[in-house]
């Protein structure tokens, strides 16, 4: 942590602090080059004890007095009888004065620190580049000592702040930081106005693992090695790769074997749990976020208010749904995009919570008023034409109405998901209320994509033919989807996540999938007081 403390202090406080960490390309090699000194091995004889050091892997060490653990990778015995701690690092030896880096040296000298306190003599240590299979000497001298001081000095002041120390500015230490997509620097940099630098796109354009659905009735979800294997009546339906799995979503009467379960809980993957018709029930995981800190946060803005989100967050909505109307209307729906306006602007003056929710009913009645303008007038489907009126669920009464329901409960299974493996209650909200079994923060989450991404895909349904009469089925007046018909919404919506859109606000392009967490990351910057305001996605 002294290492990651002198490389970045943000990373130091999110992994030591927040207990945030995530795996990449580095340090899953890293760990594969540490795989032999991590094995414990060989006597380590105190100076008083009969014996001298050889060699000893993965000696752990500690001091009260400095206040210090440390775990050495190697530990030699020299000649004299003295002790060289040697630690291993990935790569090659850099272009440097010293041939190494600053956090480097510092956590070595940690290391021949502990062994001193120990009673051994220790004047140097290597550092062992895997890679060039080069060993670089590093004296431990005064002046690195009292670096090496100073930082752990620096390192406890910092642990015992409440916020994160702000990210750096451009540095070209980010890109390769395997926390970037937590820490998000360049994008709370320039929100929070410390940085004019157009943001980099730090985090992956798209997620290599995706959601897997099982919708098929009496299915069993078995694990083969590395691989998820779904069969029914003992005949294998399909086998899918444990590493392109970012959910498990089950709907009505799946099986999940307890080795599934297991496996995926220890690769913070969810289970959701769906009813057969669609509604979302629950979700199995691990242990949730250490982020603590940001748990307290969010009930203190609960309790408190919220209300400035909450207002950019019904606005952004309201403007998101008028821009839909606006490019998908077969008509010229003048009047309503006027009303949207105005109610947008409405929202952020908005003098309360009662005050709040009025505008944003007026504004869904204006849209969904209209709405029946952006579908083909020759559709035959159950319940249609659509209209404000005709909006309701439980059952829905018309087709419309069941494929915007079926919609926001897979766009609130997402949020639900991205809030509770950031860190966040998902279940403690800031404009809807709690309330018992209601996800009230991926709710407010959900507002501002509700038109870019479920509307938006129920009219791609609709218009371009995917669903058709044969996807419904009409029980006592409520309509519901066929098997058939939820598959078909399942593709539009996965496909409709894939979507690449130009950020708004940052101006790189990246997936509906990854703004999902973005936003959320953002938010939870605003609890913590990096940022001063939420700023929602409004697309143009």
């Amino acid at each position: 942590m002294v290492n990651e403390f002198c490389y970045c202090p943000r990373l130091f406080f999110l992994e030591w602090v927040q207990g945030q960490f995530v795996d990449s390309v580095d340090t899953v090699d890293g760990r594969w080059k540490h795989r032999v000194v991590d094995q414990e091995a060989g006597r380590a004889p105190l100076p008083d004890e009969q014996g001298d050091i050889k060699v000893a892997r993965s000696l752990l060490l500690s001091s009260s007095e400095l206040g210090l653990v440390a775990k050495a990778d190697l530990v030699e015995g020299g000649p004299d009888g003295s002790a060289i701690p040697v630690d291993f690092k990935r790569g090659s030896p850099p272009d440097t004065p010293e041939r190494s880096w600053e956090p480097e040296r510092v956590q070595l000298c940690i290391a021949g620190m502990l062994l001193r306190e120990a009673g051994y003599s220790c004047d140097f240590g290597y550092l062992y580049f895997v890679d060039a299979r080069t060993r670089v000497r590093i004296d431990f001298d005064s002046a690195l000592i009292e670096r090496t001081i100073e930082l752990v000095s620096s390192l406890r002041e910092v642990a015992a702040q409440s916020v994160p120390p702000p990210p750096l500015i451009d540095s070209p230490k980010c890109p390769r930081c395997s926390l970037v997509g937590l820490c998000l620097p360049d994008e709370t940099n320039a929100l929070a106005a410390r940085s004019t630098t157009p943001p980099r796109r730090l985090i992956p354009r798209r997620d290599d693992a995706l959601p897997l659905y099982v919708t098929e009735q009496g299915a069993w979800i078995g694990k083969d090695h590395q691989r998820i294997r779904i069969t029914k009546n003992r005949e294998e339906i399909e086998s899918v790769r444990l590493l392109d799995v970012s959910q498990l979503c089950t709907f009505g009467n799946v099986q999940v074997s307890t080795q599934v379960l297991r496996e995926l809980m220890a690769r913070d993957i969810p289970v959701c749990y769906f009813s057969h018709g669609g509604w979302f029930s629950g979700m199995a995981h691990g242990l949730p976020s250490k982020h603590v800190g940001l748990r307290l946060r969010q009930a203190a803005l609960a309790s408190s208010g919220g209300l400035d989100s909450a207002r950019r967050i019904v606005s952004a909505k309201i403007l998101n749904s008028r821009t839909l109307l606006r490019r998908n209307s077969r008509l010229r729906p003048d009047r309503e995009i006027a009303l949207l306006k105005d109610a947008s602007e409405a929202a952020l003056s908005a003098s309360g919570f009662p005050a709040l929710l009025g505008v944003e009913g007026a504004a869904a009645r204006t849209y969904f008023g209209a709405f029946a303008s952006m579908i083909r007038p020759d559709l035959r489907l159950p319940g249609s034409p659509f209209s404000f009126e005709g909006r309701n669920r439980r059952p829905p009464t018309d087709a419309v109405n069941c494929l915007l329901s079926y919609g926001y409960g897979l766009l609130t299974k997402d949020l639900t998901v991205v809030t509770f493996a950031i860190g966040f209650d998902p279940y403690i909200g800031f404009y809807h209320r709690p309330r018992y079994g209601r996800p009230a923060l991926a709710l407010d989450l959900a507002e501002e994509f509700r038109p870019l991404i479920v509307e938006s895909t129920v009219l791609t349904l609709i218009n371009n033919g995917e669903v058709k009469d044969s996807h419904f089925i009409v029980r006592a007046g409520g309509v519901a989807l066929t098997p058939d018909g939820r598959k078909a919404v399942l593709r539009a919506y996965e496909r409709r996540l894939d979507t690449e859109i130009t950020h708004p606000i940052f101006g790189y392009k990246v997936t509906y999938r990854r703004v999902l967490e973005t936003q959320a990351r953002l938010l939870g910057a605003v609890m913590l007081g990096e940022v001063q305001s939420y700023s929602p996605l409004v697309t143009r």
